[in-house]
């Protein structure tokens, strides 16, 4: 009984905080989300799942600054006989946002370096080295209010030409949507 009455204690004091955290102003907060999405170009991978975490600050009520990581799994595809292997990209990025409106449509983009992790070879059944990243972007348009964002997005690392092989271009890119929750941090 002790124990049940801890767990209660300890929700009720939760669910407080996020209660009071809720009516603070929405200048500093945590997004936390995800996405889906489908290769473009595909030569070596087929679609993309991911999650993604970012601190944002409001420099003014429409515009939005900060830092961003999380991890987006990108498939293998078969390709011209090659067995493609899936790869991962961990992005550490800077955050720009522009709201016109309180609520309503906004348009931003993430800017950094991505690190592709996983095998440390593009395929298989070739002795083709893979990158281990490159300049990483994600322009996305989508619409917000206080609690929630639900965009689409093309993300995109650039690797010039490493890890091409005859016959396939390597390419780590897509096009999706993806939603995200707003986490206020305080005044």
């Amino acid at each position: 009984m002790k124990m049940f009455k801890q767990v209660l204690l300890g929700a009720g004091i939760l669910a407080a905080g996020l209660v009071s955290a809720q009516s603070t102003q929405m200048t500093n907060m945590l997004k936390v989300g995800a996405t889906v999405g489908v290769a473009v170009p595909s030569d070596n991978v087929s679609a993309a799942i991911g999650v993604d975490v970012a601190y944002q600050y409001l420099v003014t009520p429409g515009f939005g600054l900060g830092v961003a990581t999380g991890y987006t799994h990108y498939f293998e595809k078969d390709n011209n006989g090659y067995d493609n292997n899936s790869v991962g990209v961990v992005p550490v990025a800077a955050v720009l946002r522009f709201y016109p409106k309180k609520t309503g449509f906004y348009i931003g983009t993430d800017l950094g370096y991505g690190f592709l992790v996983g095998d440390n070879k593009v395929a298989a059944n070739a002795n083709v080295e893979r990158p281990d990243g490159g300049f990483y972007i994600k322009p996305e348009v989508g619409y917000h209010n206080r609690d929630w964002n639900f965009f689409l997005q093309y993300q995109k690392v650039f690797t010039g030409s490493t890890g091409d092989m005859v016959n396939q271009d390597y390419n780590v890119g897509s096009i999706g949507a993806g939603f995200s929750y707003n986490i206020p941090l305080g005044k």
